[in-house]
């Protein structure tokens, strides 16, 4: 068989995978060290654009953690985590979206556009995407999601373009609060009724006892998860993803899938592929 009889024989084996995703909403939260690399970033916005020209409504959503960091280094402004959460003021919360909103966001456009494809970045901010309000006065401008208004992003995709959504939030107060990046995808998953929620990370999937290999879970459902959260065989920073996850799927989300990012071409393993990529959560 030939090269190009290969390549025939694959598409012929995706066209029900095409098929099933033509239409449908998929949400990816992006971040991690998959965001850090060019030559994985740029495998991951090819495969993005893949997925749009067959017909997906692909929502790309981020964080910004590393640039965050060094725009608050760069101000001397010191980084207080309490929780896991990054305690906040004012300063901090618009220099967060000025990384978020500015140089990550705008970067993920251009490098869209630069590969043939077309995108429009917006920030929770716009349009009043990502509301949330104060957890605590200890944090500060860290906020609790209360509600997500995704008007915006179903305007952008009746479009060409991919919407591509910063992770800040506003406040009724008007005030600029700083949120969780995979709550706030979650969130946007559940609230659009997204076929499919994926969460690009640095790891494979979950683990029954991590690291071992032989331990990995290519396939859960929710009773099952939580029963390995409370056997605390999933801990550290596992724990926020599958509470988003959660709550997403009690807003109307179908499945999520935990994938690492670094994997060459792990979207289009994972949605185009029988044997997938990596973790799937359903139902």
């Amino acid at each position: 068989m030939t090269d190009s009889q290969i390549t025939a024989q694959i598409l012929t084996e995706s066209l029900k995978y095409f098929l099933k995703y033509r239409d449908q909403t998929v949400v990816i939260k992006y971040g991690g060290n998959a965001m850090i690399d060019e030559k994985v970033k740029e495998s991951i916005l090819k495969d993005i654009l893949l997925l749009k020209t067959v017909g997906i409504k692909v929502v790309l959503v981020h964080g910004g953690g590393p640039a965050i960091g060094e725009l608050l280094e760069k101000y001397e402004q010191k980084s207080q985590f309490v929780q896991g959460l990054r305690v906040t003021n004012k300063k901090t919360a618009q220099l967060a979206l000025t990384a978020l909103a500015g140089k990550v966001n705008k970067s993920l456009v251009q490098d869209i556009i630069r590969l043939g494809g077309n995108a429009i970045g917006v920030s929770g901010i716009d349009g009043k995407l990502i509301e949330a309000k104060p957890i605590s006065e200890d944090l500060g401008y860290v906020g609790e999601i209360t509600a997500i208004h995704p008007e915006i992003i179903e305007r952008i995709n009746q479009t060409d373009a991919v919407p591509v959504i910063a992770s800040a939030a506003i406040g009724l107060d008007g005030e600029i609060y700083n949120v969780n990046a995979d709550t706030a995808a979650s969130r946007i998953a559940g609230s659009l009724c997204a076929e499919q929620f994926i969460l690009l990370s640095d790891v494979r999937g979950l683990y029954g006892n991590f690291p071992d290999e032989g331990s990995f879970i290519d396939e859960i459902n929710l009773t099952n998860l939580e029963k390995l959260v409370k056997e605390k065989k999933i801990t550290d920073g596992m724990i926020p993803k599958i509470e988003a996850i959660k709550y997403a799927m009690q807003e109307g989300l179908g499945q999520a899938v935990l994938l690492d990012g670094r994997v060459p071409h792990a979207l289009l393993l994972e949605l185009f592929t029988d044997r997938g990529q990596g973790t799937l959560i359903n139902h």
